[in-house]
């Protein structure tokens, strides 16, 4: 990569202000517990404005995609044809290309909706329902007899991994005890009526851990799940809408789901998902179906929602999430701190002084009087707020963002070939009596590549550039600590070289570091910390 007049490294630093002092982002409010898998804000409770929306959002899909999915199902019987899931993670682990991988992998939970097709006409816009007709379409992701299996061998904890909960007579009722979940008086609350929602199941099933660690490149956002189990003729929760992008995916029974608008405009993609409503607030469904195992209900974040059992069957499905706190104005709450300290740094405009009789005109006090100051003073202010923008550290915030994400991810399922010619398929084992093929050497022809797209990110902060990383993350939501590695000068440009070379492979010789012990070094550390993979496994000395 060809530097002409700045090096990587003078790139970073002027991203990220130098040695410019860097403002803090207001920290986040403690929690609770966690809702879809993902760490999720305080419901609100404060008094909702009662301004109506200015247009009722619609359901469904095109005419188009109705017909496709009406021709599917007609066509085949049992469904539509797509791969069993089984059978597409396989030849997933086949595909050469991370974001490659999610784009197929959510084009499967979907179908035969196209992806365009939805991100247009639904993402953050609209419900839409999938009847496949197919029971066995999500066979394999999760089951009850994998439900019991977790329960008797895994240290489930109530409130942490497992609720039990209920909603009968408009009442929406928790009954956790302390300690551990065992079968015995999981099963009895179950019998007695109660729902039980798995919170983190990625963290005991690896098959859920395999989806949302590919999904989660898909939407550049985490991907949390939970899992619910439904008794016949019960309701586990009251009405209410989430802050997260919910997709419903029926694993076994049925369920009967009502939707209903958001309820104003203040409601549309909420910050923070909503306390529990009862039925006289939340208006009439502009859905009403029943989904059956196979099927899919996706409704964005706002949208009230109630799902119950019918009298004949239980329930399970799972709800993949993603998108909490990931909009624009979040984005901005992590650039405008350091905005105005720069501008004060190299505008004098931005240092000069307040006029002295401006307590007399502004504030609270002031703001129903007519005075010409307030009117200049405003303009003023409006006028500094265009010239803000110039100032804003764009990359430096999104690096932010991105730092965030990284330590919101799954750690990467590896294939058979990845594990092989990786740090997490070298030789080194004991035998006897002896440490054994300890010593595997990388080469200048050495072919390596990351691990995958998302595995890692440059970002800089002062006068420090480094790497974080997904691969030491844990499969339980922020148990482990950001991890990175602070870089040095010399191996920036390579290490962004590597970046932007995925997914094709390079070698170690051709890394554009100054010498060849620099090029091996990086080589050597990326492999140890399991972020590249060869692409022929490495043999022992």
């Amino acid at each position: 990569m060809e530097r002409k007049h700045m090096s990587a490294l003078s790139i970073y630093q002027s991203l990220s202000g130098g040695t410019k002092p860097q403002a803090n982002t207001p920290p986040a409010k403690k929690i609770k517990k966690k809702e879809n898998g993902i760490q999720p804000n305080k419901k609100s409770n404060k008094k909702k404005r009662t301004r109506p929306l200015k247009s009722s959002m619609k359901l469904s899909s095109s005419d188009e995609e109705k017909s496709k999915a009406k021709d599917c199902e007609t066509r085949n019987g049992e469904g539509c044809d797509s791969p069993a899931l089984d059978v597409l993670l396989t030849d997933l682990a086949e595909v050469n290309n991370s974001r490659e991988r999610a784009n197929r992998l959510f084009q499967w939970i979907i179908h035969p909706v196209q992806d365009k097709s939805f991100f247009r006409e639904n993402w953050e816009k609209k419900p839409i329902l999938i009847q496949r007709q197919n029971p066995d379409y999500y066979k394999g992701l999760f089951s009850t007899a994998e439900f019991d299996r977790i329960l008797r061998n895994n240290d489930v904890q109530y409130g942490v991994n497992l609720d039990v909960t209920s909603y009968t007579n408009g009442k929406r009722e928790t009954h956790n005890p302390p300690g551990r979940a065992l079968p015995y008086t999981v099963w009895d609350f179950y019998e007695s009526g109660c729902s039980l929602r798995m919170l983190n199941p990625q963290a005991f099933s690896s098959t859920v851990w395999q989806v949302l660690s590919i999904l989660q490149e898909k939407f550049g956002s985490m991907a949390g799940a939970n899992v619910y189990l439904t008794p016949a003729r019960t309701q586990g929760f009251a009405p209410h809408y989430d802050d997260i992008e919910a997709f419903i995916l029926q694993l076994e029974g049925k369920k009967h789901w009502r939707v209903y608008n958001p309820r104003s405009e203040d409601e549309v993609l909420p910050l923070v998902s909503s306390p529990n409503f009862s039925q006289d607030e939340i208006g009439q469904p502009i859905m009403d179906v029943v989904l059956e195992a196979g099927d899919l209900l996706y409704f964005p974040r706002g949208f009230i929602h109630q799902g119950d059992c019918l009298p004949d069957a239980h329930s399970m499905h799972i709800t993949v999430s993603s998108y909490q706190r990931n909009s624009w104005g979040d984005l901005l709450l992590k650039l405008m701190p350091a905005a105005p300290e720069i501008a004060m740094e190299e505008d004098v405009e931005f240092r000069k002084g307040l006029p002295l009789d401006y307590l007399q005109f502004i504030g609270v006090q002031n703001s129903e009087k007519e005075d010409p100051r307030r009117d200049r003073f405003i303009a003023h202010i409006e006028g500094l707020l265009k010239k803000l923008v110039k100032y804003a550290p764009v990359d430096a915030s999104v690096d932010q963002k991105a730092r965030d994400f990284l330590h919101d991810c799954l750690p990467p399922v590896l294939s058979a070939e990845e594990k092989a010619s990786s740090v997490y398929g070298a030789p080194a084992r004991w035998g006897d009596g002896e440490a054994l093929d300890v010593t595997v050497q990388l080469k200048g022809q050495t072919q390596i590549r990351l691990l995958g797209a998302g595995a890692a990110r440059l970002c800089g902060d002062g006068d420090t550039v480094s790497l974080f990383y997904t691969s030491e993350n844990s499969r339980v939501y922020h148990k482990e600590e950001p991890k990175s590695i602070e870089m040095k000068a010399e191996h920036i440009d390579a290490m962004e070289f590597l970046i932007h070379s995925y997914p094709k492979f390079v070698s170690v010789a051709s890394l554009p570091c100054e010498t060849m012990e620099a090029k091996m070094s990086l080589a050597e550390l990326l492999f140890e910390k399991g972020l590249i993979h060869t692409a022929e496994p490495l043999t022992a000395e």
